[in-house]
């Protein structure tokens, strides 16, 4: 054996066995996390955060944290998780105020970090606008997740969601087009140069997006294999993300685009339901892997001697950032309110304001800082501690604002409604299978009738249960009138998938309940469904 070769070999086992701490470490604190109840009361991210923190105040480091790490192999699961969970028509109905957040926003951070920090510290002002474009992305995930727990409404959640789908492309497009400046190997940068580049970059990212998030749409609609569409799922998200960087366009971007598409579209009209929920529990589970990775390894690349000697820049750049959310969101928020009537209320705008929490995007992009620039080091630290401050300030005390402001939902409720109508459906179905056995002949008649009447009676009461939670909680009666709304227009696509498939249909028809669905959305004369 060739010396390069073991040393090579040992590169692998070292960076396995690194890979297993890290996992080990994570799913350790997941499982503490639930058996204790006090521990539930903090996001699971923001715990594992806190774990990294005391692994570097004992200065035990699992792993380097490079910026290929983070935005090749973690980010792109992260951005397609989020892109195929999030509904269009969600999206579509809030898309004014989510790309004045996501464009508008980002450039009041950029501007309004940098000119605090130059001004008041004395950071030259091409350093600065590094600092600002780093932290001008939003990454809510903790949040997210939080209000989703406590039942907040799904409005609120699509609004977070979506404007950090959207900055993470525009944050990472606007620190490209800046990194140059310091270095000097941007000459000229005139304002119609910026646009010009802005556009390259996010056109290329939609267009790969489009193109690849279409394709496997229709080619899923030709066969019905499970595992072959989950893996089409995971190779688009990371192939959209590095063929969209050859071609020099925004791999962020492109990949919320061909999640989306897939999310909304492909899994619509190509996958059946079962391989629609295998798909989403795999991506589910991709998102809690990764997730526990990235968040422990922030905490615990803290350096707390780097922390101490940019107190003050870490400090000026939290007030700029705090400063510069609450214009864009209260401004942007009122001119939306105005133009496209969103009706976005002052309550909402708050935990908009206070949940604009910076993550993992933040730091792939100040690690990426090329090491041949002064003052890295420093740059690095303000980064880190500003992303600290977000996680464990803002983000500890972001349920405290929500019981505050009254927003804490039903999910309680809602979750055990669900739960009833669970059952319901489930004996349905088991006395439908009863009913078929009997008449095939293959099970005695005496016996379905005992197991026949014992099923009914269960059924009469779980309908009695329901008729009493729909008369004191009149919500519950849109949550049963969409279930059934979904499960219709999953008919409707299952079966055009199925003529395609039988080559009957040689190309998509578009669903038209969702449209029509759509259109008489506020329509309250359709009476409650009952059936199972």
């Amino acid at each position: 054996m060739s010396i390069e070769s073991a040393v090579t070999e040992t590169a692998i086992e070292q960076n396995i066995e690194q890979f297993l701490l890290v996992l080990s470490v994570s799913l350790s604190v997941a499982t503490i996390s639930r058996l204790f109840s006090w521990f539930r009361r903090i996001p699971f991210t923001l715990l594992l955060v806190i774990v990294g923190l005391i692994l570097a105040f004992v200065d035990v480091r699992l792993v380097n944290l490079s910026p290929e790490l983070i935005l090749e192999i973690f980010l792109p699961p992260l951005l397609f998780e989020a892109a195929w969970n999030m509904n269009w028509r969600d999206l579509k109905r809030d898309l004014v105020p989510v790309g004045l957040f996501a464009v508008v926003g980002v450039i009041i951070s950029v501007v309004g970090i940098a000119y605090g920090l130059n001004l008041l510290t004395g950071i030259p002002l091409a350093i600065a606008f590094l600092v600002g474009a780093s932290l001008s992305a939003t990454d809510p995930i903790s949040v997210v997740a939080l209000l989703k727990e406590l039942g907040a409404s799904r409005r609120l959640r699509t609004l977070m969601e979506g404007e950090s789908l959207l900055n993470d492309g525009v944050a990472v497009v606007a620190f490209t087009l800046l990194v140059g400046v310091p270095l000097g190997t941007v000459e000229q940068f005139s304002l119609p140069q910026i646009i010009l580049s802005f556009f390259t970059f996010a056109g290329v990212g939609v267009g790969v997006g489009c193109l690849i998030g279409f394709g496997i749409s229709y080619l899923t609609q030709r066969f019905d294999l499970p595992l072959v569409e989950q893996s089409l799922t995971l190779v688009s998200a990371y192939g959209t993300y590095v063929i969209t960087e050859k071609f020099g366009g925004s791999g962020v971007i492109g990949v919320v685009v061909v999640g989306i598409i897939l999310g909304n579209f492909g899994s619509r009209i190509g996958m059946n339901p079962r391989t629609r929920l295998i798909v989403s529990e795999f991506w589910e589970f991709m998102a809690f892997f990764v997730n526990s990775i990235v968040f422990l390894l922030i905490g615990d690349q803290i350096q707390f001697a780097d922390l101490a000697d940019n107190l003050t820049p870490i400090a000026v750049t939290i007030l700029g950032m705090v400063a510069t959310r609450a214009i864009a969101v209260y401004g942007l928020s009122a001119f939306s309110n105005w133009v496209a009537k969103s009706h976005i209320d002052i309550k909402q705008q708050t935990v908009l304001w206070w949940g604009g929490l910076r993550g993992s995007v933040s730091i792939a992009l100040v690690l990426s800082v090329p090491v041949a620039l002064p003052g890295r080091e420093d740059i690095t630290a303000t980064v880190f501690g500003v992303v600290l401050f977000t996680l464990l300030v803002q983000g500890l005390s972001i349920q405290s604002l929500l019981e505050m402001l009254g927003l804490i939902g039903d999910q309680p409720l809602r979750q055990e409604y669900m739960e009833t109508i669970a059952r319901r459906v489930a004996l349905n179905r088991a006395i439908a299978y009863l009913s078929d056995l009997v008449r095939k002949q293959e099970i005695d008649s005496e016996y379905y009738r005992y197991q026949a009447e014992f099923i009914q009676g269960e059924l009469k009461s779980l309908q009695e249960k329901i008729d009493k939670m729909q008369a004191e909680h009149s919500q519950l009666v849109e949550l049963d009138l969409e279930l059934l709304r979904e499960q219709l227009v999953d008919i409707e696509a299952d079966t055009y998938a199925e003529f395609i498939r039988a080559g009957k249909l040689n190309k998509n028809v578009s669903p038209l309940l969702a449209e029509v669905f759509e259109d008489r959305k506020d329509d309250e004369s359709m009476p409650a469904p009952r059936g199972g």
